[in-house]
């Protein structure tokens, strides 16, 4: 059974890829305010500062930035993860290993994350989330996806109302 090691820096900036176990469902579009219900409670709890997020129909990007001290990003990601589930009440095909381990195979048991190196990496990872719906085909223009931190950001003048999107280069979990 593989050991995986998550680089964990304390007060650092990652980037995430959380998927559901079934790229044919639309779960977190669907039930949007299931999930958002889930992320603010967990904020609460373990506090984030959200620099982007996007969520399509089956996973999400988000570019997060812990508190001086804090690494915490997985026990963050399992309570979102527990918690939307909870609220959907939905419960998926299980392997013997999820259902040891009472998870209900809603989501991928793993995620991917990555620690921000620089500016640089951080603006290519923001400019990801943003144009990830375009990526995908759902939208033709960035701006047209609601569910995205875009939109927060053109309102506090962080991004041009007119972003569109560009292709961006590089390993982002997908």
């Amino acid at each position: 059974m593989p050991n995986y090691v998550r680089a964990r820096v304390p007060g650092a900036t990652y980037f995430f890829t959380v998927k559901l176990s079934d790229p044919r469902l639309a779960l977190l579009t669907d039930r949007i305010d299931d999930l958002r219900a889930a992320y603010i409670a967990t904020a609460r709890e373990a506090p984030i500062t959200c620099d982007a997020m996007v969520v399509l129909p089956d996973h999400l990007h988000a570019v997060w930035t812990l508190p001086p001290g804090d690494s915490d990003f997985p026990e963050r990601w399992r309570r979102i993860k527990a918690r939307f589930s909870h609220r959907i009440g939905r419960h998926m095909p299980r392997s013997p290993s999820k259902r040891g381990k009472r998870e209900c195979g809603l989501w991928q048991r793993r995620f991917w994350e990555h620690v921000i190196r620089d500016e640089a990496d951080y603006h290519n990872h923001i400019a990801y989330c943003w144009g990830n719906p375009v990526k995908h085909g759902l939208v033709t223009r960035a701006v047209d996806w609601p569910y995205s931190s875009l939109h927060r950001d053109i309102r506090l003048g962080r991004a041009g109302a007119e972003w569109a999107g560009h292709e961006i280069d590089g390993d982002f979990g997908e």
